[in-house]
């Protein structure tokens, strides 16, 4: 099924920029380019149809960053969401941090369905009587009001950075979070706004000698010590918080040697690493570059222990694809719950999945047209060349102007999560709803 807002027409501040499940899968959160953020929540089961799924419907929606002008470097900064992150929930209310390029912001979102009434000091209105008019007191009751979601700012992390924010992550130990930039990582602690503590930095002195960049980083999802970061190389590196303070010196390299016969003007540039995930379990690592998603044993450092081509037909459309700046895309990957199958996106509103226990994959495709509810999706297929089956789709009549970059799992149920530009879709498995 899939959920889709009332736009006509695409504008460019209702682009989603990411989405993230909270810890339990009954909130979803997505972020725009236009600074918003929208909260969805998953209903109830009905009581009539006890054992069907509950829907995801608009739990709250709210500003999160307006647009910014840095005046001494003469540069707008963009209200786009970079990241959202839950934090683990400790009491009735629910905590998130969401960033654009430079500030990160923690916000708190509370429910209300009681309002408490028969103040002795204060009016309906709210306003202080008079005192000398009070004769009696009374006991102030709590009645039923229609429940309201308010949410509220309670820290906002500003100036640690200088460069374009591209993560955060928050750690196993619900104390601190990390924030990574183009050169450095910091290390924040959510109580404290006005000072972070910098874990990672590659800024050479010379600016000239600089030759990658941090692309994306994340904590172990147990260990509260280690954390990883991937580059624009192709590369990750494993780092300690207990061997020292600034870790510019890693525990782990995770680097995969180049085949020199495959090497072309593009290889650096689809080498890149756009989004590595721990495994749930912790044991592995998930990393997305231009064309394969990798699966690395923690344990080996040398090459992944499993590859998966996720559009192999765009080889030969490299070019084409510098040309119209598609081949710097920056997908997405993500894990379900058992660690048993990933996905990640691809060109045309296609996704892929791959089952990492029978090794098969299947393509499919987010759209108005293939996605009315309570349809079941039908693989697709990319040909190149030759003979073509009924629905088979050519690799010259992808549409490259929609991609899938942003997908989210639920942590524990077969329930996925699709932004495709202005479109939100959730899909869940047809196996999991007669199951349940």
């Amino acid at each position: 099924r899939c959920v889709l807002p009332p736009l006509s027409k695409c504008r460019w501040s209702d682009i989603i920029s990411t989405v993230e499940f909270n810890h339990t899968g009954e909130l979803l959160a997505t972020g725009d380019k236009g600074g918003r953020v929208v909260i969805f929540q998953r209903e109830p089961e009905s009581k009539n149809e006890p054992y069907s799924q509950g829907e995801y419907n608009v739990y709250s929606t709210f500003q999160s960053h307006e647009p910014e002008f840095d005046y001494l470097k003469s540069l707008e900064i963009e209200e786009k969401i970079n990241k959202i992150k839950w934090l683990p929930q400790q009491n009735a209310a629910h905590s998130l941090l969401s960033t654009n390029d430079k500030t990160i912001k923690l916000w708190k979102i509370t429910e209300r369905d009681k309002r408490p009434e028969g103040y002795n000091l204060k009016d309906e209105e709210g306003k202080l009587k008079d005192l000398s008019t009070v004769t009696s007191l009374q006991v102030p009751v709590l009645k039923p009001m229609d429940l309201m979601v308010e949410v509220t700012p309670r820290r906002i992390f500003a100036n640690g950075h200088t460069y374009h924010v591209n993560s955060i992550s928050v750690n196993s130990d619900c104390e601190t979070y990390m924030s990574a930039d183009d050169l450095r990582i910091n290390l924040w602690h959510l109580a404290i706004t006005d000072r972070s503590f910098n874990i990672v930095d590659i800024k050479p002195a010379n600016m000239e000698d600089l030759t990658e960049v941090i692309t994306a980083s994340e904590f172990h999802p147990h260990h509260c010590n280690l954390f990883v970061y991937s580059s624009s190389k192709g590369s990750l590196r494993l780092c300690d918080m207990r061997a020292s303070a600034l870790c510019d010196k890693h525990s782990k390299l995770f680097e995969e040697p180049e085949d020199p016969s495959n090497r072309s003007f593009f290889s650096e540039i689809i080498s890149s690493v756009s989004d590595v995930k721990f495994s749930h379990s912790g044991r592995y690592m998930l990393t997305r570059d231009y064309l394969t998603v990798k699966v690395w044993d923690l344990n080996m450092e040398t090459k992944p222990i499993e590859t998966y081509q996720v559009h192999d037909y765009l080889r030969s459309k490299l070019c084409s694809l510098y040309e119209n700046d598609c081949i710097f895309d920056k997908f997405e990957c993500a894990w379900n719950g058992s660690d048993s199958v990933i996905m990640t996106g691809a060109y045309n509103n296609f996704f892929r999945m791959f089952d990492r226990n029978t090794k098969r994959d299947v393509t499919l495709e987010a759209s108005r047209e293939s996605s009315k509810p309570r349809a079941i999706l039908k693989p697709r297929r990319v040909c190149v060349g030759g003979k073509r089956r009924k629905d088979d789709i050519n690799v010259d009549s992808l549409d490259f102007t929609k991609k899938i970059l942003h997908t989210a799992w639920h942590p524990t149920e077969n329930i996925i999560a699709i932004a495709a530009t202005n479109n939100l879709y959730i899909f869940q498995d047809k196996v999991n709803s007669e199951m349940h």
